[in-house]
């Protein structure tokens, strides 16, 4: 897919050499650090070291003082609380969170997942029913509840309390209950993209502060923060940046055997990185909601016994191999569809009653890597059409979807991801009106993929002359700490540009493996372009070029060298 070049404007450079000499760094650090607003030397030391104490208040939070006071009154009287999570990664992480940190004071504690295909996501009837039947005093909702309006009255009519803890976009109207969500029109907490986990550690942040309990506690549950972090695809700046931080800092350090016995399956070593783990604990973690239930995921995480553990996360494994196998052959099923539809649309909409409801947002995620629109992927599912929805880059799909609500039984989110769900006799009026909506909305330049790029680069700038070329150099070591990378925070990109191949060959019939270089330069560098194969020809030797990439390390035989990986490709001009 051709994608166009975004190259940011370079720095003022009397700014970016002040700025360096402040620091003491390489230019190249200094521009990449004032692109991302740190513009001071105190900035960069929050950035590069991040501390606890910069965490803020969390009664700087709407409602937080009321739902400490509530949950103390549980403990005091030793209610039954029941802790009620979505069924992904940053729910099941959530609810893993509040139980590790309650457990020891709410002796009739308790938790629930809902069921992905009979009650859907969110807040279930059926969930409400089985709080009345285990009597329980207080539910505290994580990640989900924010729209859960009926469903919170019928738990206050059966007099159960209520305390919503989510990070979702509200709607008009707030649920009756205690209501924590950043988001919120009249909350004026500091930072509003925290995750759903990252709201209830807040709670539990609040509680221990109030009751002038260790924090220790809080501490050692950070890595089951940086998961969710990561696999929730918030931001990782301000807050979310020093929660990350200090949680894979911690997973590095002292691993919980749930999340070590997760990686040897990886076949993964440590260290790892916050990318290491969005692309390997939290697409089994994520499986097990998928195919069986997310309570196996909680119970992996919460569990203290190492044969349970390990059981469970064989289990949750095979879970992910089947997983893949399903959205594989259910994505070459809706690339077929889309391949039929007229090529002037803005939008993918799929639908087919017989695929797996528990990957179609998967789905709808690879479908974009081929066909890059605005998706939908629907099934049908206990008598409703429901699916998941993934947007491009720039697009507000919630607020497409929002325009079509008329046609749904219910649907929640956020810019980028969706789930939403219908009559069956409303499926065809709704991809009409969705298509319409997002052909009227959309800058027609978001159809095409862009490749965001910090800043050009020689491949004499990379090495200094008197570094070892085969070893990392000083530049990629000074990149590792801008980790943990995210939205708000992306690896940075380069380009170099008139590059020529000394070495080019297409491994797997996939990836395009190359030995690069700059003319007037004797530096040599190595390079990967995955699922790239399709550019052979524009490497051909004595063929000028333009590359876009990331400064990566290879690893291998316990030896480190620099490995450039390619992001795109295109002829010099």
């Amino acid at each position: 897919m051709q994608k166009r070049w975004f190259v940011r404007a370079p720095q003022d450079s009397t700014i970016v050499e002040e700025f360096r000499s402040e620091l003491k760094v390489d230019a190249v650090v200094a521009e990449l650090l004032l692109q991302r607003g740190i513009d001071s030397y105190q900035k960069a030391e929050a950035f590069f070291r991040p501390k606890l104490e910069h965490l803020h208040d969390p009664f700087l939070m709407k409602d937080m003082d009321l739902a400490v006071d509530r949950l103390i009154k549980a403990i005091d009287k030793q209610e039954k609380v029941m802790l009620y999570g979505d069924y992904d990664v940053d729910g099941t992480t959530a609810v893993s969170l509040l139980y590790h940190l309650l457990k020891d004071h709410l002796p009739k504690l308790e938790y629930y997942i809902p069921d992905r295909y009979s009650e859907g996501y969110g807040v279930s009837s059926a969930g409400i029913v089985y709080a009345k039947e285990q009597k329980v005093d207080l539910i505290i909702t994580l990640d989900c509840g924010i729209k859960a309006l009926e469903r919170v009255e019928e738990a206050r009519s059966a007099g159960i309390d209520v305390i919503v803890c989510d990070h979702h976009r509200p709607g008009s109207e707030l649920p009756n209950a205690i209501v924590l969500d950043p988001k919120r029109s009249d909350c004026t907490y500091p930072f509003d993209e925290l995750c759903g986990c990252g709201v209830g550690f807040k709670f539990m942040q609040g509680l221990y502060q109030r009751k002038g309990w260790s924090a220790d506690p809080l501490w050692n549950q950070l890595d089951l923060l940086a998961l969710s972090i990561g696999a929730d695809l918030v931001p990782v700046t301000g807050e979310n940046r020093v929660l990350a931080l200090l949680g894979l800092e911690l997973l590095n350090r002292s691993p919980r055997t749930a999340f070590r016995e997760m990686l040897v399956l990886a076949n993964r070593t440590f260290p790892v990185t916050l990318t290491d783990v969005i692309f390997t604990i939290a697409p089994r973690i994520n499986a097990a909601g998928r195919l069986r239930s997310g309570k196996y995921a909680v119970q992996l995480m919460v569990s203290e016994e190492l044969e349970e553990i390990q059981k469970l996360a064989e289990e949750i494994n095979a879970d992910n191999l089947e997983r893949r196998e399903l959205d594989k052959g259910i994505t070459e099923e809706a690339l077929k569809l889309i391949e039929s539809y007229p090529k002037d649309r803005c939008s993918n909409v799929v639908f087919s009653p017989d695929w797996h409801k528990g990957v179609v947002g998967i789905v709808a995620s690879r479908i974009i890597e081929k066909a890059y629109k605005p998706t939908i992927v629907l099934t049908k599912s206990n008598g409703e059409i429901t699916g998941s929805a993934r947007s491009v880059q720039g697009f507000d799909v919630y607020a497409a979807i929002d325009k079509c609500s008329d046609l749904l039984e219910k649907f929640g989110g956020h810019m980028y991801a969706a789930g939403l769900s219908m009559k069956e006799e409303n499926l065809h009026e709704f991809m009409t009106r969705f298509e319409s909506v997002v052909a009227e909305s959309i800058d027609p330049k978001l159809l095409v993929p862009e490749e965001k790029i910090d800043l050009e680069l020689a491949f004499d700038e990379i090495f200094q002359k008197e570094e070892n070329r085969m070893k990392v150099p000083k530049i990629k070591r000074i990149l590792r700490q801008f980790e943990p990378h995210g939205p708000g925070n992306m690896k940075p990109v380069f380009v170099s540009k008139n590059v020529f191949s000394k070495d080019a060959r297409v491994l797997k019939e996939a990836h395009l493996k190359l030995s690069v270089t700059q003319p007037e330069t004797d530096v040599v560098v190595e390079a990967i372009g995955f699922n790239l194969a399709d550019h052979e020809e524009d490497v051909a030797s004595g063929i000028p070029f333009d590359l876009a990439y990331t400064l990566e390390v290879n690893r291998w035989r316990d030896r480190e060298t620099l490995q450039l990986n390619v992001k795109d490709i295109r002829p010099h001009i």
